[in-house]
Order: C-alpha cells, then structure tokens, then sequence
C-alpha cells in the first residue's frame, strides 16, 4: 500500500527552486531515510507534504488521500523546529496537540508516551523549564501521542545524548513492528544505517539516488577487495601466484595472509575452489562492505546517478569490500 506518493513536486522561492520536481514513493511499514545536506532541501519538502507550506507546482496523496485536511488526524509530525507554550506542562501539551487532532488522551496514557521519549520524569514540569534535548524529546512525544498511521520525524535525535537518541532509535522500530510507517531525516548516518528499510539522497532540491542500503552499495562499488587468512602456500607458489594474476591484480602476499582486487564477486568461489584443490585450507571469511556515510560522502553520491543507478543494478560491476 502506498502511504506517500509525490508526483514532481517542486517549490520555487524567487529565482530559487528549493524542490525541484520531485518523486517517490513510500509503502506502508517502511521506516524511510531522506538524507541530504544543510540546504538541500529536505526540510522544504517535508513542509510541503505536511501541510505546513504551499508546493510551487506538482502534487502529492498521503494515504491514498490528496486533500491533506481530511488526513491530518492520522499524520504525526515532528518540525525541524519546535514551539512549545513556556507555561504549559508536559502533559499538558500531549492534551492540547491530540486536541487539535480531534481526540483526547488520558492524563495515564500521556505518562505512558513520556516514558517512551524518556521524559517521564518530567511529566508536570513547564515546557519554559526544558533543555534543548527535552523539548526535542516532547516534540516526538507530540508526534506520536494520538497515534498516527504516519509519522515524519526531521531530525528526531540531533541535540540529545547518545542514550536517549538509542532510545528514541528503539521506539522507531517498535513504531514500524506495530505497522506505522515513518519518514525522517537523519545527519546520523550510522543512525540511518541500522533503522532506515529505504533510503533516498536528496542535492539541490533533487532525488540523486533511492533504494534499499544494498541497492546503494551495489551503485557505490566498482571492484572487490578480498583478503585471504589460509595455510602455508610456500611450497605451491608456483602454481598459486600466476593463478591469482590471472583472476585478480594488486595481489599482496603477506605469510598466511593474501589480498587481491577482483573485478567481480563471482571470482571469489572459483579462488576459493581452487584453494581447496590445492590443498591449502581457508581458515576464515568476513565479510566488510561500505557504510553509508561513505557512500553518502562518495564523490559520485554528489551527482546525479540516477543513469548509473539503473546499469548498476541491471549488471554492471559492482564493488564490495569482502576480508577472507
């Protein structure tokens, strides 16, 4: 089911296009990654499909609906900026903002949504007397607290400790297990990394490149690096070395230990096959691919791949960092 689709959304400020025709498309229980920049964009777009500004051109349906009014009670958000009223406690401002979604909440089920951004200990306090980091907690709790089908979180874990943005981590997985789905913008890459199932590079306004973390590390990678832990080959260089210039180059013999530079996965099996049928035993395999902050910091990352991203996932070499 298609929670989110946008159709070339743009937004025009003067002579600058912030958004430049825009699309995607985001399916139920997704936890969606838009990555960027300062400046790129991805704060505009969400305002727009939130309602918060007017697109310049384009169109967008947020759960199959495109009159933004008759689904905002099913839409949370949390702002790349936050207002809170100095007076008002915590719990008083989860009452006023499912009010304004059109439900009410308990003062216990307001407790049990403190407890979940880990402000439960500050339930009565005034939102004049929150820290950075508590308002930004208060900010996801006023996101969630009537219990939204769609929740958008820009940047929900800048500006806290290292603990609570674990925990906020957490509760956006447990969102997804209970079938909510999730659109968030992250400057924490390794964040993004372990939560996010899709994820989109955005660059001037525009979409440089989608899909899942495999599909951008099957774009990023042009060759492979393998090192090999196995027995003592002393005795069958002869026959081993000229075998490995044959599949491989920037071959680097060091004791037990041989790297080489492959221009394809599938010549890892035919080495390992024919390590075996010489005898020399392969002690261990592991495994090291590319994180996403290299992808994102990627010099190619920077432009527009969409034309490689399509030969890259219909056959082109790819490129894995793989320790053997």
């Amino acid at each position: 089911m298609k929670v989110i689709e946008v159709n070339s959304l743009s937004k025009i400020y003067g002579k600058n296009n912030v958004v430049k025709n825009v699309n995607l498309v985001v399916e139920k229980g997704e936890i969606y990654g838009f990555l960027g920049r300062n400046g790129a964009g991805k704060s505009t777009f969400i305002n727009m499909i939130t309602g918060i500004i007017e697109p310049s051109s384009g169109s967008f349906t947020l759960l199959n609906e495109p009159n933004l009014q008759n689904v905002k009670r099913y839409i949370g958000v949390l702002p790349d900026y936050s207002t809170f009223y100095d007076s008002l406690t915590a719990i008083g401002h989860l009452k006023y903002f499912t009010g304004i979604h059109g439900k009410s909440i308990s003062t216990a089920e307001c407790k049990w949504v403190l407890q979940r951004v880990g402000l439960s200990e500050h339930a009565n306090k005034k939102a004049g007397k929150f820290s950075f980091g508590m308002k930004k907690k208060l900010g996801i709790a006023q996101a969630i607290a009537h219990d939204p089908e769609l929740i958008f979180l820009d940047e929900p874990t800048s500006g806290i400790d290292a603990e609570s943005a674990i925990m906020i981590q957490k509760l956006i997985l447990e969102l997804k297990e209970a079938g909510k789905t999730i659109f968030m913008t992250s400057h924490n890459l390794n964040e993004v990394e372990k939560i996010c199932t899709k994820i989109a590079i955005m660059k001037d306004g525009m979409i440089i490149n989608e899909g899942t973390l495999d599909d951008l590390r099957a774009l990023y990678l042009s060759s492979i690096t393998i090192q090999i832990k196995h027995s003592s080959f002393s005795s069958k260089q002869d026959e081993v070395i000229p075998f490995l210039q044959s599949i491989g180059r920037e071959i680097n013999l060091n004791g037990n230990k041989t790297t080489l530079i492959l221009d394809s996965e599938e010549k890892i099996p035919v080495i390992i096959r024919a390590m075996m049928n010489l005898k020399i035993d392969i002690y261990r395999i592991n495994v090291d691919e590319p994180s996403l902050e290299e992808i994102f910091l990627d010099n190619r990352s920077q432009g527009n791949l969409i034309e490689e991203n399509t030969k890259a996932l219909s056959g082109t070499a790819t490129k894995l960092k793989i320790t053997i």
